[in-house]
């Protein structure tokens, strides 16, 4: 047997175990970007959970919340920062499930899940109040995004069966109480 043989014999032998090699690579990776698909989705709605528990955990900040939609600019100093900082995470929240989306960790019908939150939640006239003073906090890419909903003009509509006018402003805390 020649070392040509030899060769062409070693070669042979490398493309029919390189060949299952490839495909067992190939199926491996598919799996951990699925798993790693997940892990992010998991995290998210964790995330996403947490928020909220802001929410339905203190009565004050919801008062604030639904408040603040309607009109930010109404808000006295103390509740604008609280809703600019409640509101700046759940923003900061949908940005990055934006850029999720767009690296395609996120599927499209959880972006547009999402992406009908973000419409729900910036059709309101305090939001949109926000957003200008707050823009510049978010990327460029991210901002124009969420520009093109505003653009949209969609109507109010996710608090609309809240009646909020009837809201009662929360009572400021007065600080400490003197003995």
């Amino acid at each position: 047997m020649s070392w040509e043989m030899l060769a062409a014999i070693g070669q042979l032998a490398a493309v029919f175990v390189g060949i299952p090699s490839l495909i067992y690579l190939a199926v491996q990776i598919r799996g951990q970007t699925r798993e790693r698909r997940q892990s992010a989705v998991n995290a998210l709605t964790v995330q996403w959970g947490d928020l909220t528990c802001a929410l339905h955990d203190s009565a004050e900040l919801s008062a604030i919340f639904l408040s603040g939609v309607q009109s930010f600019a109404d808000l006295d100093p103390v509740s604008k920062l609280r809703f600019s900082a409640f509101f700046n995470r759940f923003i900061n929240y949908f940005e990055g499930m934006y850029f999720a989306h767009r690296d395609g960790l996120l599927t499209g019908s959880a972006w547009g899940k999402i992406e009908r939150t973000v419409s729900d939640l910036v059709a309101y006239p305090g939001v949109q109040q926000w957003w200008k003073e707050r823009r510049h906090w978010h990327t460029e890419e991210f901002g124009r995004v969420v520009d093109e909903v505003i653009a949209r003009g969609q109507q109010p509509k996710a608090y609309a069966s809240y009646n909020v006018g009837e809201l009662i402003a929360p009572k400021e805390d007065a600080g400490p109480q003197s003995v």
